[in-house]
């Protein structure tokens, strides 16, 4: 579907602005195996690459690969690193030997802002098929602003390892100025979910026509933004999806809570908090009170300088341009009592247009199959009590909580890099996906139901190196 036309009325962000975006972020295999030719042997490598075409794709390009991970893509120019930079642990290990097929392309679109391969159009997608198939496959948006590489690290190297067919999106717009995209306020970011639903249908349709049998299980995953993505996918088209893998996803709720609703206490008391004295006090506690746990502290001036403005800023100017009136996104870390300073935005005291574009977006916790989400108590960009709890709860509201398990793990936070910068402090999340993707399977596959819902607990006296590869969802 082409996108409407881009809202003109925009100025650029300032260059700053966009450096600080890239740093915004925001699996075993199913029992079935591909069936192999009549005289026993494996289908040969990269075989049926031409007959892989991408239904609906303005343009693509088909790729024989030796390395379909990382290992091999970085140097064959087949992902992007700076796409996922700073969401995994450095000491994070590689997979290798996964040959294969990968196709880049792009389906229509009218917006430009992603640069990847020089082709300055959105709506680009990557689709990775292995040559030793399971028989499964698993389908992503990016995270944050991100494009279509962003997952590669964090779980699409994991998920080819493995022998899934992996897919992924940009969701159709990129970069901090992803809220020029669209006709009217909330487009943009309501793309994204049928840029998963339309690449998911294409998808199915490639691994059919390479392996020449449709996937036996379907998956969806993804992180922050893209975990939001899994939860509107499974509420919306249920139908195309076995399960999902939601790691922090977004909230995003017509009445609150929102980003709207919790980033802008934060702009208005840290500040206060940070500079000491008097006021220090009152305004830790108002911190506290807008979701930003004790304890968390030592990760506030990071995100200040980083996360809560820019985030607030561009996302508000997608759904509430006119807040600021003909200023694109906003005045930088401006103090409260600025104009239009979005420190002092109150997402309920706006127009009720606001909530008309939030409500493209909105979601309601009626999911269609298995959902396992889990979230750091730590994560100071999208709080937990404002976040997954909520959404857990309305899963259980709507009736579903039999397809739920939700695990709040203790010093996680919102990007596994900073485990790096805190040892000890925060605790890496990427091992608490491959244990959720794992417990799906089996819910899946045999019927074993994952342990219930519960808070993972940072074990005692665990160093780094265990805390990247340990995270049993019983513990």
């Amino acid at each position: 579907m082409p996108r409407a036309p881009q809202r003109h009325h925009r100025r650029w962000l300032r260059p700053a602005a966009v450096a600080a975006a890239a740093l915004m972020a925001w699996t075993a295999a199913p029992s079935a195996a591909a069936p192999l030719p009549p005289d026993g042997t494996r289908p040969a490598h990269c075989s049926r690459i031409d007959a892989a075409k991408v239904p609906g794709a303005s343009h693509q390009q088909a790729y024989c690969l030796d390395e379909l991970t990382t290992a091999g893509t970085v140097a064959s120019g087949h992902t992007d690193p700076a796409d996922w930079a700073g969401l995994t642990p450095e000491g994070l290990a590689t997979p290798r030997g996964v040959p294969g097929i990968q196709i880049d392309g792009y389906f229509p679109d009218t917006s430009t802002t992603n640069t990847n391969h020089g082709w300055n159009h959105d709506s680009q997608f990557v689709i990775r098929l292995p040559d030793h198939w399971n028989g499964g496959l698993v389908v992503s948006g990016a995270p944050g602003v991100r494009e279509q590489y962003a997952n590669d690290r964090a779980f699409g190297d994991w998920a080819v390892s493995q022998g899934y067919a992996f897919a992924a999106t940009d969701k159709g717009a990129t970069s901090a100025t992803f809220h020029r995209d669209g006709e009217t306020p909330g487009d943009a970011l309501a793309e994204g979910n049928h840029r998963v639903t339309q690449l998911t249908r294409a998808a199915r349709q490639v691994v059919a026509r390479r392996y020449q049998r449709p996937p036996s299980r379907t998956l969806a995953m993804g992180m922050s933004n893209g975990g939001y993505l899994v939860r509107w996918q499974l509420e919306n088209h249920p139908e195309l999806y076995d399960g999902g893998v939601d790691w922090e996803g977004t909230l995003w709720r017509t009445e609150g809570p929102n980003l709207l609703t919790f980033l802008p206490p934060a702009l208005r008391h840290y500040p206060a908090y940070a500079a000491g004295g008097a006021g220090a006090e009152q305004a830790h506690r108002a911190m506290e009170a807008a979701g930003y746990p004790a304890g968390s502290e030592f990760l506030w001036p990071f995100h200040h300088q980083y996360y809560w403005d820019l985030t607030q800023r561009i996302y508000r100017e997608e759904l509430d341009p006119e807040f600021d009136g003909a200023t694109e996104a906003g005045t930088p870390f401006c103090a409260p009592g600025t104009p239009a300073c979005d420190a002092d935005y109150a997402y309920a005291d706006r127009p009720r247009e606001v909530r008309k574009a939030v409500a493209k977006i909105a979601l309601t916790g009626r999911i269609g199959k298995p959902l396992i989400s889990f979230h750091g108590t730590y994560d100071v960009l999208l709080p937990i009590s404002r976040s997954s709890d909520v959404y857990a709860q309305l899963v259980r509201r709507e009736g579903r909580g039999h397809l739920h398990r939700y695990y709040r793990v203790e010093a996680g936070t919102h990007v596994d890099s900073l485990a790096d910068a805190f040892p000890g402090r925060v605790r890496p999340l990427v091992p608490c996906h491959r244990s959720a993707a794992t417990a799906l399977e089996r819910w899946l596959d045999h019927g074993v139901r994952p342990p219930s819902s519960r808070t993972l607990k940072l074990p005692e006296g665990a160093g780094p190196e265990k805390l990247l590869t340990h995270c049993p969802l019983n513990g």
